[in-house]
């Protein structure tokens, strides 16, 4: 009330200081809208006061806090330190609550901190008042810049001497001044208070260096690696020009090679490692050498998840990255992860053969083996399932798999991998080059019967289908999947006659009772035919002689499967095969389902196979007891078809007493 009784009288000596504090009197009332009013217009008056005009600025930021618009507030007490910084000071100790002090300094912090990290208006903050060209508007056409904060920052450290905070923000102005030695003056005095305080230390580490003393910004960045608080980097980072991030990121670079190239300890790697931390943090968040040896060094402290994570941030950048991409191979396989191991390795490979290989020979014997395993072994199913689907689109799989193929053969000399280098050849077509790597490989007449088989398959391409008979037969006792595989080499009609030729061979030795090798040749037969079942009984008769009774009832079984077109006769023999094979195996019950069906087919063919093997007597036994269970279960109808079919193999005294009782409970059941 009294200062609108004055500002109402005609006297307006004292008019802006007045309008001044009644908008303090308005603001402390809580008024805010008129106290505003007030500050607006001492501030845009035509002949401005400096003294009313640090009030009213100082007014404003307040209200301006309370609207959350914390960057104009600082803006106003800036302006007002630039005016007079003593007034401003006497401003606040006299104007602004106590209670209010505390949230303003935070807040002035802040914004200064953010206004030197060019968080506000990259590139320099121009903010101007231009509602007219009167007043202090013309002098608050302000850029803020480092000396603009240095103000701010003095205004601050006038306020409390004993806030670190704000010490710390005037040492980073006098930093963007370029008055670096009274920017480290004040952070040694803020040191020596708080030896331990991160964000001083990390300052006072890239002075050093920038001042050129090595030693001492490295004993301050090892004290800062102890406390383990990097985070306090980014901001200081934000605010130091990029020459001095430069500096700071090839020391640390330096410094991490020199560590892993002496003690290669736990400790040792994890302080090699917090240097590459500070050295990537510099660079602004990605470096690509210093990602990938923090990556390695994460790895051999077992911290395989992070050091993934720095292999995918190089390779997010690089998808072709050949050291990221091997590197997190090498993770993978190290947690046993297959396809992981393997997908990352042949993408590597593809990019830079060259630099994969020795890296993989770097390996202990045991990684490497297992490397050269999963690669073998992806390497074989894919060219598998290629060749039996005979893919025409999988020509880019068929070279990456001539790059695995041939890095196999330089990694390891083995000669499954030769014969897989082979094998790609051959699919892509490239015969004479395969034929030429075997040779050079195996000489030109392989020990090896892997070997020996493909020189087989290349022969055929000459019609040499004698000479190619002999070595496929040998496989085909080995490894009949393997064996399989060649043959998609061969076309069909070569195909027909390598199963001609072979199955003539096989009964020619069967004759002579070599039935070993004999298998041998009937399986090269059976394959080449695609299960002929002409070839597919031939080769069960050799398994019964060499009695692999159970791999012979398998052969069977896809014979009777495609019986349709079989004449009884011949279905009949099939039947008395499988019936003995059961037999042999001690299935009773099937192997006579399986002869009353050869009996039902064609009798006196069936008698006569009987005849010869089991003998009738030992058969009419068999029939005897499967009847003889079925009885005792009640099953009485196939008891009863049991002992008929048996009856007409033999005329057993057995079965005839079981044909009775099966009568006279069949009477039974009648009269009941």
């Amino acid at each position: 009330d009294m200062c609108e009784q004055l500002l109402a009288a005609e006297q307006n000596t004292y008019h802006n200081t007045l309008l001044a504090l009644r908008g303090f009197c308005s603001l402390h009332a809580q008024d805010h809208h008129r106290a505003l009013q007030d500050f607006q217009r001492v501030i845009e008056h035509d002949s401005p006061h400096p003294n009313s005009c640090i009030k009213a600025l100082c007014g404003r930021g307040l209200i301006r806090i309370s609207g959350g618009s914390n960057y104009l507030t600082a803006l106003d007490y800036i302006t007002a330190c630039q005016l007079k910084l003593d007034e401003t000071i006497f401003t606040i100790k006299s104007y602004v609550p106590w209670n209010q002090r505390g949230l303003l300094l935070k807040v002035l912090q802040e914004e200064g901190q953010m206004m030197l990290q060019k968080k506000r208006y990259p590139g320099g903050s121009s903010v101007s008042f231009q509602k007219k060209q009167t007043g202090l508007c013309t002098f608050l056409t302000l850029k803020v810049d480092a000396p603009g904060v240095f103000q701010l920052a003095s205004l601050l450290v006038e306020l409390d001497s004993s806030d670190e905070a704000s010490r710390i923000l005037s040492a980073d102005a006098l930093y963007q001044m370029g008055r670096g030695e009274e920017a480290h003056k004040m952070l040694s005095l803020a040191h020596s208070r708080n030896p331990q305080r991160a964000p001083v230390l990390a300052r006072l580490a890239l002075l050093q260096l920038k001042r050129g003393f090595v030693y001492d910004g490295n004993q301050l960045l090892r004290r800062l690696i102890r406390i383990g608080d990097s985070s306090c980097l980014l901001p200081v980072l934000d605010i130091f020009q990029d020459e001095d991030r430069k500096l700071l990121q090839s020391h640390c670079r330096w410094r991490a090679l020199a560590i892993l190239k002496g003690k290669q300890e736990g400790a040792a790697i994890r302080e090699a490692i917090a240097h590459l931390s500070f050295a990537i943090l510099a660079a602004g968040g990605y470096a690509e050498d210093c990602l990938l040896t923090r990556a390695r060094c994460y790895g051999r402290l077992g911290q395989m998840k992070t050091a993934i994570f720095d292999f995918n941030a190089v390779l997010k950048e690089d998808p072709r990255n050949v050291q990221a991409l091997s590197g997190r191979g090498f993770v993978h396989l190290a947690l046993r992860q297959q396809k992981e191991a393997v997908q990352d390795l042949i993408s590597a490979l593809k990019v830079e053969a060259g630099a994969v290989i020795p890296a993989i020979l770097s390996l202990k014997p045991e990684a490497q083996g297992l490397v050269t395993g999963w690669l073998l072994q992806h390497g074989r199913a894919t060219l598998s399932e290629l060749m039996a689907t005979k893919d025409l689109s999988g020509e880019e799989t068929l070279r990456d798999l001539l790059t695995v193929a041939k890095a196999l053969t330089k990694i390891c000399r083995a000669a499954q991998h030769h014969i897989f280098y082979t094998d790609v050849l051959m699919a892509n077509g490239r015969h004479q080059e395969a034929l030429r790597h075997l040779q050079e490989a195996f000489g030109h007449c392989p020990a090896e019967d892997f070997a020996r088989a493909r020189l087989a398959v290349l022969q055929l391409q000459s019609r040499n289908v004698a000479g190619a008979a002999a070595p496929l037969s040998v496989l085909a006792r080995r490894d009949e999947k393997d064996l399989a595989f060649l043959l998609n080499f061969v076309d069909t009609k070569q195909q027909q006659h390598l199963a001609q030729a072979a199955a003539q061979e096989g009964k020619v030795l069967m004759k002579g009772h070599d039935h070993q090798q004999a298998l041998g040749y009937h399986s090269l037969a059976v394959l080449a035919s695609r299960d002929s079942p002409r070839y597919l009984r031939r080769r069960a008769a050799c398994l019964m002689h060499l009695k692999k009774y159970e791999k012979a009832l398998k052969d069977m079984e896809k014979v009777i499967q495609g019986h349709g077109c079989n004449s009884p006769k011949t279905q009949a023999g099939d039947h008395c095969c499988q019936g003995f094979l059961l037999l042999a195996l001690a299935r009773e019950e099937a192997a006579v389902q399986h002869y009353m069906q050869a009996l039902q087919l064609d009798e006196p063919l069936a008698l006569g196979t009987i005849t010869d093997c089991p003998g009738r007597e030992s058969l009419t036994k068999t029939f005897h007891k499967i009847a003889q269970y079925n009885f005792e279960k009640q099953r009485y109808e196939e008891a009863w078809k049991i002992t008929d079919y048996g009856l007409k193999i033999d005329k057993s005294s057995e079965l005839q007493k079981l044909k009775a009782r099966l009568k006279r409970e069949a009477s039974s059941c009648s009269i009941h």
